[in-house]
This record gives C-alpha cells, structure tokens and sequence, in this order.
C-alpha cells in the first residue's frame, strides 16, 4: 500500500498527473510480488521516481519478506528471537537454527554480487546504443528484474524482441532467471559441496551424490523443464509464421530456450504471446503453472511440489507403498502437504479464470494464459493486461498476491489448530475412487 500510494504521486509519473489508484496499485503489486504484468507502460509511464519505487520493490520481493525483516533487525542491532528463527529455518529448508543471520547475510550478498554480474554484462550492449548513464541505468533495473523474476523492464513495449537474435542478452537474461528461480537453498548446498570439494573432503564425481534431495529434485526438474519445453516449443514453432520460421536454425533454438527459461516466472519475452500457437501456449502455461523452486524469487507450484506428486504416482503405479528418489524415502507428511498446494492453487486459478471469463470479452486463452501468469507470477500476457476491466484488475491483483505468498502460507493462515480433534481415533473406512 506505501508503493501504491507513492506511485499515485504526481511526481511519479511522466506527465506529472496524478496515476489512478487501481493501476499504482496494481503496479506495486506486480512489482512487489515479482510478476511483470502490467497495465501502464513501465519504460513510458513512469518518471525516474517512479521506476526507482518500482526497482525498490522488486529487490524487496526478490529477496523475500523473511530475508528483509531479519536484515533489518539485524542492521538494527535487535537479535532474532527464537519463534523468527523457526519462521527463518522453516522457510529456507535448514535442519539447524544456527548460523541463520549468517545465512541471511551471505543471500543478501550473493544477490548483489550476482546482479551487479549481469548489470555489467548488459552495459556490454545497452551502453553502446543507449549512452552511459541510460545505458547503465536500463542494465541495473534489467538485471534485478531478471534476477528477481520480475520480468519488467524499461526498455520499451517489446521487451526483449528486438534481441531476440543477440546471444549475449538472451543468455545474460536466462542466467539471472535460473539463479533467482533455482532457490536460495539451492545456492548455500552447491556452495557448500563445492568447499568440500575444494578442501578435499569428498571427490569431485561425489558431487551431485553429496547434496541434499532437495537441490537433487530442484536441480533435476529445472533441467527436464527447460529443455523438454525448449524441445516442445521449437517443434510447435519450427514452421510457425508469425514466430520462428525465418530465423536461422539456432536463432529458433535460443528463441525457444528463452521462452522456455522466461515461462518458469520470469515475463521476460523475446516473441509476442499472442503469436505462438495453441499448443506452445499450453506448453507454456504448464511451464508457468509448475514455476520456479521453494525459498527464491520464483512463484508457481515449485519444482520440488511437481516433482513429488509425480514421483508418488510413479510409486504408487508400481505397487509402492512409499515415495522414493535417488536412494530416498521422501516423508508421508511432504506428499500429503505436496497435494494439498497443487490441490488449493488449483482451486484458486480455476475460480480466477471463470470470474474473467464474466468480467473480461476476450477469447477464453487469452484469459486462461493471464490468470496462470498472475498466479504463477510470471507476468507473461496476450496484450490482455492494459485492457482489463476495474473488476478484472482487482482479480489479478488478488492472484498475484496469492501466488506470491504462496499456497502454503495461505492454509496456514486459514487454519485453526485449536479446533482439530487431537486424541480421537475415528474407525477407518474406504470410499470408490476413480
């Protein structure tokens, strides 16, 4: 609400009126909950006080509100009580409390190390063509953007599509989605095994053994995410018109890498959405739908979450009682939670979507793409955001909101643990299924 309300400011904005209260709301949505879609243009709408609210923003929701709140305690000298530990400890993953500030203070730096990284590789190209203190600006806010998922960017109405065929940006911004998505627990056990590595405590072929499953199930399912779609998707739009047939043969190839790395909730886009084919839309609409890895700047369902359900269904067809991976039994409680966030997200974005359907007169995949983007947090559209009604905004609004906290935080909050039957143990019966 404080983004929102400096965003209304006349000072905010290029023609020094007021913004309206829906769309400054909106926008501070779409910042703070790293989404991208947006109803006024970010590179036009907006005076340099405005982009420097909206650039705030997204640092402040890329690094999440754990991160934040306990880098300002810490900056201000208060120790983290224990219940903020276990909030600390539960949210990145830990076995242990200790060493969290620590923790917290290497993330924060990571992230600054790493987006000064692709800001300097983005002047590369922006300060040539934009002078340097353009350039050097655009390369800043593009680079937390992309770090952080955001997927905004001031470089005009096009994204990225007029690079679509340079290299260098293409892979600068794919690195800084894939790190910010990968997970911060991610980051601190690659780090850690490679020290191992480093002072000769385990072999270098040790490594993937070393780390946990979780980095294990993250890693793996990015990997069979992003090229699986980039597969799909260059098949769909190999001989595809309005998108890929021109390009050269490993311009399609990087076109389709990118649209399958920025879907993962980044909202970045190299070519229109509204051009792709049905089938590439689904594709891309399961790819926002799953999203990015627990505890980093991604949204969705996670890949973890995903992979769990999937794993427990393999099991289950193979007459397994339990839910294994890599030599490991993942815990009853995990599966059961998995199914309940996919369960709930699921609800959620089907009800999203049928409210559009009555508030918004567009073709129904168009709506179905924006709903999935929203809650997913990706801020990928079919040139449907600028044009929502005040009803449809508020909708958005709500789902950007949701898919940024998260399904797991919502049950949650709406839970009450006072009122459960502790101690009673009802007979057990079994019901059809299927």
């Amino acid at each position: 609400m404080i983004g929102a309300g400096l965003l209304t400011l006349p000072v905010s904005s290029v023609d020094g009126e007021a913004t309206a209260f829906i769309d400054a709301l909106f926008t501070a949505t779409t910042s703070v909950c790293v989404t991208g879609l947006v109803t006024l243009s970010t590179a036009s709408h907006w005076s340099l006080f405005g982009k420097i609210v909206i650039l705030f923003l997204i640092q402040l929701g890329g690094l999440g509100v754990v991160t934040c709140v306990t880098l300002f305690l810490v900056m201000a000298n208060r120790r983290i009580t224990l219940n903020e530990r276990v909030i600390i400890r539960e949210s990145y993953g830990l076995d242990t409390m200790e060493g969290m500030v620590k923790l917290i203070k290497k993330i924060v730096k990571g992230t600054l190390l790493i987006e000064a990284i692709g800001a300097f590789f983005y002047c590369i190209y922006f300060i040539p063509e934009f002078g340097f203190l353009q350039g050097l600006w655009k390369s800043v806010f593009n680079a937390i953007s992309s770090f952080c998922n955001a997927g905004m960017d001031i470089l005009g109405e096009t994204s990225l599509a007029k690079y679509k065929n340079n290299a260098g940006i293409n892979f600068n911004t794919m690195a800084l989605i894939i790190l910010g998505g990968i997970g911060f627990p991610v980051w601190w056990d690659v780090i850690h095994t490679l020290k191992e590595i480093k002072h000769k405590r385990i072999r270098k072929r040790h490594f993937f053994v070393r780390l946990t499953l979780h980095s294990k199930i993250a890693i793996v399912m990015t990997l069979i995410l992003i090229f699986g779609g980039c597969f799909t998707i260059f098949l769909f739009e190999y001989n595809n018109p309005m998108t890929m047939k021109d390009l050269p043969l490993m311009n399609k190839l990087m076109a389709s890498l990118f649209q399958a790395v920025t879907t993962r909730t980044a909202g970045f886009f190299t070519i229109s959405q509204d051009k792709f084919t049905d089938a590439s839309i689904m594709i891309s609409m399961i790819l926002m739908f799953i999203g990015g890895s627990p505890a980093g700047t991604a949204g969705g369902m996670k890949t973890t979450t995903i992979a769990m359900i999937l794993l427990t269904t393999m099991s289950f067809a193979k007459g397994r009682s339990e839910t294994e991976v890599f030599n490991r039994k993942i815990a009853s409680d995990n599966v059961r939670l998995g199914l309940v966030v996919v369960t709930l997200g699921s609800i959620v974005l089907f009800t999203a979507i049928t409210l559009l359907c009555v508030t918004e007169n567009t073709p129904f995949l168009n709506v179905a793409y924006e709903a999935v983007s929203a809650l997913a947090t990706v801020g990928l559209s079919r040139n449907l955001t600028p044009f929502l009604s005040p009803f449809g905004k508020l909708i958005i609004i709500v789902l950007m909101y949701l898919g940024r906290i998260g399904p797991i935080t919502l049950v949650v909050a709406l839970s009450n643990k006072a009122s459960s039957k502790i101690g009673i143990d009802f007979p057990e019966k079994k019901i059809i299924v299927g």
